[in-house]
């Protein structure tokens, strides 16, 4: 609920950067992050875990995985965010937990029951009207769902705990980020400089980006995986009003049927798995 409910309201933090390239903020995300989260595995006497994770070829592989799959995310999401496109974001993290849901079946062997297949097919449908009555495909919300669902399909399998894995995956893209970070540095004037309030956001996306990551990794390993999906409505929410209150992007009659389409398979998956929690054999323990 944590995670969620502060990705909600991320485009608010990522506007105040809007200025500022997104490979620049996805670099200072990585950098400023790999310090924060040093600090708390020092903090916790967790060095050890980081350097097993390091060790282990299967692991790390795995890790490398979630490691690009996350970095398509925030890099998207930041350009979509920087260049009016919250609407989109939201998009992507509505489609996310439907994603999910079908990586569940294909990868993990969950099962879904009928109602909540019907809704993992409602998105496809108004993604399709979509691209045929405007002739844009929205590539980003589905790059965004596409890589969240990688992402957390594989954490939920990797044998690592949240924080050590989360730095393990900010360490392997490290050197490239210091590089893109520092690029600037060498080629700057002083007329073009980032002032002092944006280096101190810019700095401040360390903790911004850790915190519900951890939270996220955390809940990854305890719920069963279209639970995940169904928590996800939140962040989207907030990211549509945002978009749509205070943004004022457009919000058109093919918009609309898109995301009926969209609301009407939240609806569905949420009532049905609802319906499944009340109606399991109640256990009596002694």
């Amino acid at each position: 609920m944590s995670a969620y409910l502060w990705w909600g309201g991320m485009p608010l933090y990522f506007k105040l950067l809007a200025d500022v390239p997104p490979l620049q903020v996805l670099a200072h995300r990585v950098v400023w992050s790999v310090v924060f989260l040093a600090v708390v595995i020092a903090l916790q006497k967790r060095g050890g875990e980081v350097r097993a994770a390091l060790r282990d070829r299967r692991v790390l592989l795995m890790l490398v995985g979630s490691t690009l799959s996350v970095a398509v995310n925030w890099y998207v999401f930041i350009w979509a965010v920087s260049n009016d496109h919250v609407m989109q974001a939201a998009l992507g993290y509505y489609i996310n937990p439907l994603i999910v849901a079908l990586m569940g079946v294909v990868f993990l062997r969950e099962k879904l029951r009928p109602a909540q297949v019907v809704a993992v097919l409602l998105p496809a449908v108004g993604v399709t009207n979509m691209a045929v009555g405007t002739g844009v495909v929205p590539w980003a919300s589905l790059a965004l769902a596409v890589s969240f669902g990688l992402y957390g399909l594989i954490r939920k399998q990797a044998p690592v705990k949240p924080v050590p894995g989360l730095l393990v995956e900010t360490l392997l893209l490290l050197p490239l980020s210091l590089g893109v970070m520092l690029y600037p540095v060498a080629t700057v004037t002083t007329s073009n400089a980032y002032d002092p309030t944006t280096i101190v956001f810019l700095g401040l996306s360390g903790v911004v980006t850790a915190l519900p990551l951890i939270w996220f990794a955390a809940a990854a390993g305890r719920l069963r995986f279209v639970t995940l999906g169904m928590l996800q409505y939140i962040a989207p929410t907030g990211q549509f009003l945002l978009a749509v209150l205070l943004y004022n992007e457009p919000f058109t009659r093919t918009h609309a049927i898109l995301f009926a389409f969209i609301w009407s398979a939240v609806a569905l998956y949420t009532f049905d798995s609802v319906r499944a929690y009340q109606q399991r054999p109640k256990t009596v323990t002694p």
